[in-house]
């Protein structure tokens, strides 16, 4: 058994983000959900090799699943493997699929999962957010509002010297 202290640092390191989802969209509301995964699954995403670049949630028949969540093949996991972009469904109570479901269709919003972590009892989860998507214009005033802060700082480190 792993003392506590270097259990949570190997969580820390099996987090796979999605930097990009940040970039493109804007993130109204977050929450927490499950994934039934393969044994595989599971050893590939602690070793990080896994990538969530174009991954999105959609809620069919009552059922919220991830697609194009890319899980790279577990090198040790002989002709047991799984297949690296298939749908996983995850894991929520029904009103909260109910409550996804009616904001999807009514506001136009889009599920989209922002890291898969490693809970404090080894479950895998993802954080999976309603977002709508940015124009091109509020991507620019984004990158412009991140420049000028980088400047002020940068001011500001240069005067106190």
């Amino acid at each position: 058994m792993k003392p506590k202290a270097t259990a949570d640092k190997d969580q820390q390191a099996a987090v796979i983000n999605n930097r990009k989802a940040r970039h493109d969209y804007h993130i109204l509301e977050t929450m927490e959900a499950g994934i039934a995964l393969q044994g595989s699954e599971v050893k590939s995403l602690r070793q990080g090799k896994a990538n969530l670049r174009d991954a999105y949630a959609r809620v069919d028949r009552g059922e919220v699943f991830l697609y194009n969540v890319h899980i790279s093949p577990y090198d040790k996991a002989s002709y047991f493997n799984h297949e690296a972009k298939r749908p996983r469904k995850l894991l929520l109570h029904k009103r909260e699929i109910n409550r996804l479901l009616g904001a999807v269709r009514e506001k136009g919003l889009t599920l989209v999962p922002l890291k898969i972590y490693f809970n404090r009892r080894g479950l895998a989860k993802v954080e999976l957010a309603l977002a709508r998507g940015k124009q091109k214009y509020d991507k620019r005033e984004a990158m412009a509002r991140r420049d000028a802060q980088r400047e002020m700082a940068r001011a500001l480190k240069e005067s106190a010297r």
